[in-house]
C-alpha cells in the first residue's frame, strides 16, 4: 500500500457561506514511506529551489587570514528568518541557519548562516539578486560573519524573526560543557555517513579549533570585558544584521541555554525563548524599553506561581546558570520545547516535541525545586506511574502548547499521536500521525491564521512510521487556528521531504504568497539537488484565496446536494434525520458545521451516528469531495 496524502482537503465554510478554500487533489508517497524528492501536491502551488548547501558559491567575509571571497555553502539547513525591505526595492532578505559544527577556513568554525536578498518576479517565483556589502563583498549569497564580531557560532539551529521589525536572532542549540566537547565535536562533514559527533582523534574532527578565553565586547550592562571559556561563549542567542551579513551581538542577558526558537512581539518589548532541553524551561524576556534588548528582565514559566505565572531569572546581570536558577525559582518543566510562534491574537505557541524516555532527565530538578506541569502529572497517572520522573515514563511523540497572555497560562492545544504500542503495517496505518513537532510558525491563509508544523521524529518505533520502515519520513502540516480544541483529524499535509531529511524553516514571506522551508541533511543517494540540504519557496498561497466570492453561491461550486436535487453516484438516506444516516457506498467522510469546522470523521463507514449533534445543517464530504448538505433534527 501507498501513502496517501490528503492536500488541503480544508473547508472553510461560515456562517454566511461567503469564503471557501476547498483543495481535494492528493499525493502519494511510494511504499515503504520512502521518497528521493521534495513532495507534493499537484496544486496551485508549487515548489522552488533557491539555495542549494554545499554547491551554491556565498561570499566568505575575511578570515584567518584569508581574503573575502567565494566559497562552498555550508549545509544542514534549519531556521529561516526574513526581514522586509522597507525601501520597497526588493521584497526582502532570507536568512538560512546552518546546524552544525564543522571548521572551514572561508567561513569560520562552528555553525553558520547564508543571507540573501530576494525579489518577487511576475510569474509569481522568487528571484535571489545580487548585492554589494558594506564590507565589499559582492554577489547572491553571502556567509555572517561570525568570526570577526562575536567569537563564531556552534549548531546554529532555530531562531527568531521579531514580528515587530524583522530583526534576525540564530539560536546555538547544541549545549557544551567543555571546551574538548567543541573541538572535537563535528555533526556532519561533507561525504560522512553519520549524523552525530565523532569520537576524538576521527579523522573528521571538525570541531572548533580555537579554544583560547574569549573576551566579550559588548553593550549589554555586566557583559563587556567578561572573560568566558570559549564552550562557554556558545549556546545563546545571536542577532545579526543580514542586510550586511554581519552579527551585532550575543544576546548574554537572554540566558545561556541549548536555544531553539523564540518570538519577538509586535510591542517590540516581550521576547518568548523555547530551549532544547529535558528539563526545557519556557522563558521570557521584557525590554526596559520596546526595542532596546540590551536591558531588561528575564523571567521562566511556572505555572503554580500566584497571581502571576512568571518568576524573574535576572535582571540586566552576569549570569551562566540559566537553568539552576529556572530550578531554584520552582520553574515549569517541559520535555524539549523548540519552536515558538505567536498568532494575530498575540496567543504564543510552542513545540514540545518530546523525547522516549524523560523521566531520569529530570528527576533531579524535580527535586532540586523544579515542578512538573499538571498535565504531565496527570497523564502519568493515567498510564499507571507514579511520576513524570519514572524511568518508564513515554513521551514519544510531543505536542504543541499554547499560552494565553491574557489569561497568563499554558495549556496543550494538540497532542500527537495517535499513540501505537506496536506500530501498524502500511495497510492500517492512519492518515494522519503527528510526530515530534519541530518547527512552528503561523502563516495568514485568505485572511485566516494557520499553524505551519513541521516534523523531526527521534524515532521509527511505537507508531512513528509503519512497521518495517526505517526510514524518519518527516511531515509538514497546517492547522487552522480558529479550531478551538483541534484534534489530529484536523490537520491538513502540505509536504514531506526527501529519504533522510527533516523539514525545517517554515517562514512565510510578508506578502503572503510563498512559504519557505528547508530539506535538512537528506541522504547522499537522493538525486540531485534532493541530495543537498535545500532552502525551498513554495509559491502560489495568494492563488488559494478565494476574494469576493459574495457574487455567487458557494453551494453551485461544492456541487451540495441541495432539497429536491438527485445524487448521481453518492446518496445519504434519510435525510433529514434524527440518529443514523446511511451511506449509498462505504467511504471515508467528514462532517462540517454551517461554520466550517470538522465535526466528525469516520472511516471505511457505510453509515454514521449523528445522534449526538446538536440539531442543524451540516455538510458531509465522501473521499472523492462530494458534498451534500445534511439536516439533523
Amino acid at each position: 500500500m501507498r501513502k496517501t496524502l490528503c492536500f488541503l482537503a480544508v473547508l472553510l465554510l461560515c456562517s454566511t457561506l461567503s469564503a471557501q478554500l476547498i483543495f481535494d487533489e492528493q499525493i502519494e508517497i511510494p511504499a515503504g514511506y520512502v521518497s528521493e524528492e521534495f513532495v507534493m501536491p499537484p496544486s496551485p502551488l508549487s515548489a522552488q529551489v533557491l539555495f542549494i548547501g554545499g554547491v551554491d558559491m556565498v561570499q566568505a567575509p575575511a578570515t584567518y587570514g584569508n581574503p573575502a571571497g567565494p566559497t562552498p555553502a555550508k549545509e544542514w539547513h534549519d531556521f529561516i528568518g526574513f526581514t522586509p525591505d522597507q525601501t520597497g526595492q526588493s521584497l526582502g532578505w532570507v536568512s538560512v541557519n546552518h546546524e552544525m559544527i564543522f571548521r572551514d577556513d572561508r567561513l569560520g568554525d562552528g555553525g553558520g548562516m547564508t543571507v540573501f536578498r530576494v525579489d518577487r518576479n511576475a510569474d509569481g517565483s522568487l528571484e535571489v539578486v545580487d548585492q554589494t556589502l558594506a564590507d565589499g563583498r559582492s554577489g547572491k549569497f553571502f556567509g555572517v560573519d561570525f568570526v570577526n564580531t562575536v567569537g563564531e557560532t556552534g549548531m546554529n539551529c532555530g531562531g527568531i524573526t521579531s514580528l515587530a521589525d524583522g530583526r534576525i536572532w540564530t539560536a546555538e542549540e547544541w549545549f557544551r560543557s567543555s571546551n574538548a566537547s567543541i573541538n572535537n565535536g563535528v555533526f556532519r562533514s561533507p561525504g560522512s555517513t553519520s549524523w552525530f559527533p565523532q569520537a576524538p582523534g576521527s579523522p573528521e574532527n571538525q570541531g572548533v579549533r580555537d579554544t583560547a578565553d574569549f573576551v566579550v565586547s559588548s553593550d549589554l550592562p555586566g557583559w563587556d570585558g567578561r572573560v568566558l571559556k570559549k564552550y562557554e561563549n556558545f549556546n545563546w542567542m545571536v542577532e545579526i544584521d543580514p542586510r550586511e551579513a554581519v552579527a551585532i551581538r550575543k544576546q548574554y542577558n537572554w540566558g545561556r541555554q541549548p536555544f531553539e526558537g523564540g518570538v519577538v512581539d509586535r510591542s517590540n518589548k516581550i521576547v518568548y525563548l523555547g530551549p532544547d532541553a529535558t528539563p526545557g524551561f519556557f522563558g521570557m524576556f521584557v525590554a526596559a524599553t520596546p526595542g532596546d534588548f540590551s536591558k531588561g528582565t528575564l523571567f521562566a514559566y511556572k505555572h503554580d506561581k500566584p497571581g502571576y505565572n512568571w518568576v524573574p531569572i535576572w535582571e540586566d546581570g552576569f549570569e551562566l546558570n540559566h537553568k539552576d536558577l529556572a530550578v531554584e525559582k520552582g520553574a515549569t518543566m517541559f520535555n524539549r520545547i523548540e519552536w515558538v510562534a505567536m498568532d494575530g491574537l498575540n496567543n504564543v505557541y510552542f513545540t514540545e516535541t518530546g523525547r522516549d524516555n524523560p523521566g531520569s532527565r529530570w528527576a533531579d530538578e524535580n527535586a532540586a525545586g523544579a515542578v512538573h506541569h499538571p498535565y504531565h502529572l496527570q497523564r502519568a497517572q493515567s498510564l499507571g506511574l507514579s511520576s513524570p520522573n519514572d524511568p518508564a515514563y513515554p513521551d514519544y511523540y510531543g505536542r504543541i502548547w499554547k499560552y494565553d497572555p491574557v489569561l497568563d497560562e499554558v495549556s496543550v492545544y494538540l497532542e500527537g499521536g495517535p499513540f501505537f504500542a506496536d506500530s501498524p503495517d502500511e495497510a492500517s496505518y492512519p492518515d494522519v500521525h503527528l510526530s515530534n513537532p519541530d518547527g512552528l510558525n503561523v502563516m495568514k491563509i485568505d485572511g485566516r491564521d494557520y499553524l505551519v508544523i513541521c516534523e523531526d521524529l527521534n524515532g521509527t518505533s511505537f507508531g512513528r512510521v509503519p512497521a518495517g520502515v526505517s526510514n524518519r519520513t518527516c511531515e509538514m502540516f497546517l492547522l487552522d487556528l480558529g479550531i478551538q480544541n483541534p484534534t489530529l483529524n484536523d490537520l491538513v499535509r502540505l509536504a514531506a521531504v526527501p529519504l533522510g531529511a527533516e523539514l525545517t524553516g517554515a517562514q512565510p514571506t510578508p506578502d503572503g504568497k510563498s512559504l519557505l522551508v528547508n530539506s535538512q541533511h537528506p541522504s547522499s543517494v537522493n538525486p540531485f539537488p534532493y541530495n543537498h540540504s535545500l532552502t525551498i519557496a513554495i509559491n502560489g498561497f495568494d492563488k488559494l484565496t478565494a476574494a469576493n466570492i459574495s457574487n455567487y453561491n458557494p453551494l453551485d461550486e461544492l456541487g451540495v446536494q441541495e432539497e429536491g436535487e438527485s445524487a448521481e453516484a453518492f446518496q445519504i438516506y434519510p435525510n433529514p434525520t434524527t440518529r443514523m444516516v446511511y451511506l449509498s457506498r462505504t467511504s471515508d467522510v467528514a462532517i462540517y458545521d454551517a461554520a466550517g469546522q470538522r465535526v466528525t470523521v469516520k472511516r471505511n463507514a457505510n453509515h454514521v451516528d449523528v445522534s449526538q449533534l446538536t440539531p442543524c445543517t451540516y455538510f458531509l464530504q465522501n473521499d472523492e469531495g462530494e458534498i451534500l448538505k445534511l439536516s439533523v433534527h
